[in-house]
């Protein structure tokens, strides 16, 4: 019985899932305390005049300037996150998304120029450790599966006067986008005024400085197109993998 009802509630999400069949009775209550214990703690939000549809919350999760921040239905936000929703616009998760432990989701780092706004598309999961900053914007589309560490940082500081501290110079802010069903490996740093494509892979510990095609498959540091997933042809470096499992891993 509490198999079925487990499998259901993680079909929402993806509804090819199955339980392994080493995976114990025992493994089973702990993951349903958790997830109680999770969709509880979301329950004290009524305290704060919200209405969680389908929320999870880890122990220690912090929510700061909660009327800013939009939640879908199905949202885990797992041990330690913190969200800080102090900017010109809203954080928003969409529907079935999961941020992993000790991820850090924050629009703004300054009081005298706020950031503009963070927006997380349906079905995405974003893996441990995570920074991701709001201050030119940031969009994630939908479908994305993210590995560990993840970064993203949508402004720059300007450096061009030598004599003066790079502190007081200002910043620029162009935001940053990603696309719809990419897969981003563990370690991946992107950077201001980067647009990803739909369908980019790309590899663990890239450093993604410029913008990329659609369907690429991306590594390096600096990040540079390695291949495309449609063009077979290519004649840039391949990643020896078949069609059906990389021989790499990237996360």
């Amino acid at each position: 019985m509490l198999k079925r009802l487990l499998t259901k509630f993680i079909r929402r999400k993806n509804p090819a899932f199955r339980f392994d069949e080493a995976v114990t009775p025992l493994v089973l209550r702990e993951l349903a305390q958790q997830k109680l214990g999770a969709w509880l703690r979301a329950q004290r939000l009524w305290l704060r005049g919200r209405r969680p549809s389908g929320l999870f919350l880890g122990k220690n999760v912090r929510l700061s300037n909660l009327p800013n921040i939009r939640f879908g239905r199905l949202v885990q936000l797992e041990e330690h996150v913190y969200v800080s929703a102090l900017g010109q616009r809203p954080i928003s998760f969409g529907n079935n998304v999961r941020i992993g432990a000790f991820s850090r989701i924050i629009t703004s780092t300054t009081l005298n120029e706020l950031g503009s706004h963070i927006r997380i598309g349906n079905n995405v999961g974003i893996g441990e450790f995570a920074y991701l900053g709001g201050a030119g914007g940031l969009d994630i589309g939908d479908d994305c599966i993210i590995g560990q560490y993840f970064s993203c940082h949508p402004e720059n500081h300007v450096f061009d006067d030598p004599d003066q501290p790079i502190r007081l110079q200002g910043t620029t802010r162009q935001g940053i986008r990603i696309g719809n069903n990419c897969w981003i490996g563990a370690k991946v740093t992107i950077l201001d005024g980067v647009r990803i494509g739909n369908g980019c892979v790309v590899a663990a510990g890239a450093v993604v400085t410029r913008s990329m095609p659609a369907n690429s498959v991306i590594g390096g540091v600096p990040a540079k197109v390695l291949k495309s997933r449609i063009d077979t042809k290519s004649d840039g470096p391949t990643l020896g993998h078949t069609a059906n499992k990389p021989s790499f891993t990237l996360a």
